[in-house]
């Protein structure tokens, strides 16, 4: 009654909204971090709410500033979608930012999804804190108005094979379950089979970390003379403010020198009068270490050629 399978966690986090809002309440409006994977927003929009979203800023160590939000959009607020580790920055959200967010929960009542995707790619032996983890530790063990988000694809390393997990509060599971019923897709049987190896499994993602691990090292040694980088809580990318406008970034690094970033202001949505994705590439640390270290090389030589090919034309 608490766990529920679900075809990756990108389908279970679009959908869920769907079985949660209630279109018949006044502008229902749904939380989003900023910047953010884009399911958030166009859940929102399918379920019929508004998306109202929270800057996620560098000089706030990417943390969602509660209190910034008016009275009102609190009262009409009926879910809030949570990623820890997030995404794009890699932060992790500590003990007393889920305690605030709970008890904010009990005051309007809205529903919380985290999104734990990354959750287990992390640094050294500290876990990052989950959702559940902190409700438990703060005395909620029936996880009210709950629920966690939770996939193979970045864990095993399995993008394609769209396995993960639904889990939380009990009455808002059975709402989900019933969605489902009609909407969702059984798991085919060969999928089923991989997926309870690769999750009875931890030898795969222990490696799977050290890699990562051996990976962020290298490429933060080679960037660092030219780039501002820091190592994130926990993930696979660097979240890197750039010297020029990201999207020129982003087009002239693939244009020259063949390398493939995300430019930040594509995962973010301008609100409050900033895009806090501009300025921004967020890099991920997919491909194989040769690969990544010749990336991160040309990255270097390319911010190095920066100036001369932004100066003006004479």
């Amino acid at each position: 009654t608490q766990v529920l399978p679900v075809n990756g966690s990108r389908e279970a986090l679009f959908s869920f909204a769907q079985a949660v809002i209630d279109r018949s309440k006044h502008d229902p409006v749904v939380i989003c971090p900023n910047p953010f994977y884009q399911i958030y927003e166009g859940a929102a929009f399918l379920a019929g709410a508004t998306p109202h979203f929270f800057n996620t800023l560098p000089e706030d160590d990417f943390a969602m500033d509660f209190a910034q939000l008016p009275e009102a959009v609190w009262q009409r607020t009926q879910l809030i979608y949570v990623c820890s580790p997030g995404n794009p920055n890699g932060r992790v959200m500590p003990l007393t930012e889920w305690q605030t967010l709970f008890e904010m929960s009990d005051q309007y009542g809205f529903i919380i999804a985290a999104d734990e995707c990354y959750s287990e790619i992390y640094f050294g032996e500290d876990k990052p804190l989950g959702a559940l983890q902190a409700a438990q530790q703060l005395g909620r063990g029936d996880y009210k108005n709950l629920v966690v988000f939770s996939s193979l694809s970045k864990r095993s390393n399995v993008p394609g094979m769209r396995s993960g997990f639904v889990a939380g509060d009990a009455k808002v599971m059975e709402r989900f379950a019933l969605y489902r019923t009609y909407h969702g897709c059984a798991m085919n049987p060969a999928i089923q089979a991989a997926t309870i190896a690769a999750w009875n499994d931890e030898a795969h993602v222990a490696e799977n970390r050290r890699l990562y691990a051996e990976k962020f090292d290298q490429v933060i040694k080679l960037l660092s003379p030219v780039l501002p980088v820091t190592k994130p809580d926990a993930s696979f990318y660097l979240w890197i403010r750039t010297p020029i406008a990201d999207t020129a970034f982003a087009q002239q690094l693939y244009r020259d020198y063949n390398v493939s970033v995300l430019p930040g202001s594509f995962l973010a949505r301008e609100a409050h009068g900033v895009n806090p994705g501009s300025n921004f590439i967020r890099l991920a640390l997919v491909a194989n270490l040769d690969e990544t270290r010749e990336a991160a090389r040309r990255i270097v030589q390319f911010v190095r050629d920066i100036p001369q090919k932004n100066s003006p034309m004479r």
